[in-house]
């Protein structure tokens, strides 16, 4: 006998560890940004001259940058 899983218990286990990894990615990625545009502004540039260089409203730059 073999001890294999079910094909879909399977395939729901992947999905959730797949989906488990994005979150985790993202999370890094988001705290990332928002520590790059803060640093940005404590540069000098102004939440608009950010907002441009990656095509956001200055008032959603702002936004990422409270954490918001």
């Amino acid at each position: 006998m073999t001890d294999r899983k079910d094909p879909k218990e399977e395939a729901g286990e992947n999905v959730r560890c797949a989906q488990a990894d994005f979150e985790r990615a993202l999370g890094v990625a988001h705290g990332a940004r928002r520590k790059a545009f803060a640093q940005a502004q404590k540069e000098g540039l102004s939440l608009r001259e950010i907002g441009e260089e990656v095509g956001l409203h200055r008032s959603r730059v702002g936004q990422i940058i409270s954490g918001k």
